[in-house]
């Protein structure tokens, strides 16, 4: 740092403002990371128990892809906001169409 005229404690403030910059980016990015899922508006075709996916209303439903026979699919991940009235969350664990 010789002949820098703004000297040493220019220097420590500079680290430390890229330090905070840093660290805040670090909660940011932890924090979006680990957010829940945001449900999508739901239709009014849609079943109001379930969101991340429109699940419709119908005799059954199924996860698609798998070996359910319908008459209506739905792709998910679903979360089961509500009663699981078509037992697509076979886990229990509030997630329904996973794989």
């Amino acid at each position: 740092m010789a002949g820098d005229p703004r000297g040493l404690p220019f220097a420590i403030v500079r680290k430390l403002t890229v330090l905070a910059v840093g660290f805040g980016l670090a909660l940011v990015s932890a924090s979006v990371a680990n957010a829940a899922p945001v449900p999508q508006q739901q239709g009014s075709d849609c079943d109001p128990n379930y969101s991340g996916a429109c699940v419709p209303i119908a005799s059954d439903v199924d996860c698609a892809g798998g070996s359910g026979n319908g008459p209506e699919y739905v792709s998910g991940p679903v979360y089961v906001v509500g009663d699981d009235i078509y037992e697509l969350d076979r886990e229990g664990d509030g997630v329904a169409c996973e794989g």
